[in-house]
């Protein structure tokens, strides 16, 4: 119960009890203050007796034996109570004799046919006509009185006419105050989840959303509690992430530096025993086991690189560099090694119309090398390497061609993954792009360099 007190329903439930009860307590206090007007207002209450009292009281007036100055106080009393009304006599020789505020012109000799059809236009009709005979033999002539009817109002059209408009302004007042709590009550809701959306999209430094406050408690408000909750598990979860990926960093970095000691040991045995008499199938084996620690120490000084890199502790010095001279005398490099292999080398490159790249050399050369290691991997039945270059509209790109199985096809050595992975973040670190094309007739990797207009 104590928690549908405090809700939104319930407090909107509250405002339209109040426009309720207000709007029930303004017409309850116009009652009583008609009630009161109408017990104290007597003349209010003569000035709107009915058609029948009228009329009844008229024909007591006339039946009496009147003079002419009988008459015409009648005339005068009745003008007091009836301002608007109009009286006139008429003889028992059917001459017009006295009239008081008659609005419509009178013939001044009544005959039969004219007395007719004067009653027949006025039975029933605006305004409100009584004919009275004057005295009781009735040959005095007759009487008439005339009132417009809306001066006879009933004690409800009375008081809707002189006060119906307090009536129309508290209903208008009451409605509008409940119309205008309502809205204020709504736009209060709708603050408070537009501050909610925007808290949502707000991101604090390590890309989590923010802590929110928590102003009521009703459904909004425990949605805001829902929301806080939410952003704390996610910081919780963050941390102990970036703690689980510290620690596998530092793992990583120990067991690579570990296993590089021995194998630098291993290595260096090796060397020695090569340079000792053995037979030819001792040697040949030292050769094989040779290379497989040079493999193996490749393998982790990529997995050394790649968590440098991941954790943007991996050293990146930017230059001008001519690009097409740094590729060339790196490729010289790797002349021997293709050659040993058995490998044909097929290099084509040509300056590019804006030849001066801004890279880390160190970095490219970092490229250069994993991408021409993963043809020795790859590629090694096809026997084939080419380097070229190529400029469009929009970029220039060194390509690096084998004829082998493809990336993805089966091959002898494993790794390339790391190697791979390693050449994207030091392409994109530099703000260069690439890209492979590779199936079962061969693969082509581009490093493209956007190219910039200058006016």
């Amino acid at each position: 119960m104590k928690r549908f007190l405090k809700s939104l329903l319930a407090k909107y439930i509250l405002i339209i009890f109040i426009a309720l009860f207000l709007l029930q307590s303004a017409y309850l206090t116009i009652i009583i203050i008609f009630f009161n007007i109408y017990e104290d207002d007597s003349e209010q209450a003569q000035r709107n007796r009915s058609f029948e009292e009228i009329e009844e009281q008229w024909h007591e007036e006339a039946n009496k034996n009147l003079s002419e100055e009988d008459i015409t106080q009648i005339f005068e009393d009745w003008q007091e109570n009836y301002s608007k009304a109009g009286m006139f006599w008429v003889n028992g020789e059917g001459v017009l004799k006295t009239q008081h505020n008659v609005q419509e012109e009178l013939a001044e000799e009544w005959d039969v046919s004219y007395t007719a059809q004067f009653l027949k236009s006025h039975y029933d009709n605006d305004p409100f006509t009584v004919v009275a005979f004057v005295g009781e033999a009735e040959q005095d002539g007759f009487i008439v009185f005339q009132l417009p009817r809306d001066e006879i109002k009933s004690q409800g059209q009375a008081l809707n006419e002189k006060y119906g408009w307090i009536i129309i302004s508290l209903t208008i007042a009451v409605v509008g105050s409940f119309i205008l709590i309502s809205l204020w009550f709504f736009k209060g809701i709708q603050k408070r989840l537009v501050f909610l959306q925007e808290a949502m999209e707000i991101r604090d430094v390590d890309g989590l959303p923010i802590l929110i406050q928590e102003k009521k408690q009703d459904e909004i408000g425990d949605l805001e509690k829902t929301f806080n909750r939410m952003v704390q598990e996610l910081r919780e979860s963050k941390a102990r992430e970036q703690e689980e990926e510290q620690l596998r960093k530092e793992l990583i970095a120990n067991l690579s530096h570990d296993l590089r000691t021995p194998l630098t040991k291993i290595n260096a045995q090796t060397f020695t025993l090569q340079r000792m008499d053995l037979p030819e199938e001792a040697k040949h084996a030292l050769q094989s086991a040779s290379k497989s620690i040079e493999a193996v120490d490749k393998l982790i000084e990529n997995l050394m690189s790649y968590t440098l890199l991941m954790a943007s502790k991996y050293k990146k010095e930017i230059e001008k560099v001519n690009i097409t001279r740094y590729v060339r005398e790196h490729l010289a490099t790797w002349y021997p090694v293709f050659e040993k292999e058995g490998f044909e080398v097929d290099i084509e490159i040509e300056p590019f119309e804006q030849n001066t790249w801004e890279i880390d050399p160190l970095w490219f050369s970092r490229i250069l090398d994993n991408l021409l290691q993963n043809v020795l991997r790859h590629a090694r039945d096809a026997k084939y390497v080419g380097v070229r270059t190529k400029s469009t509209k929009t970029y220039d790109a060194f390509l690096i061609i084998d004829k082998g199985q493809g990336i993805q096809g089966a091959t002898e050595q494993k790794g390339a993954g790391i190697g791979l992975s390693i050449v994207d973040m030091m392409v994109k670190g530099m703000q260069l792009n690439w890209e492979i094309i590779s199936n079962k007739q061969g693969t082509i990797i581009k490093i493209i360099r956007g190219k910039t207009t200058h006016k």
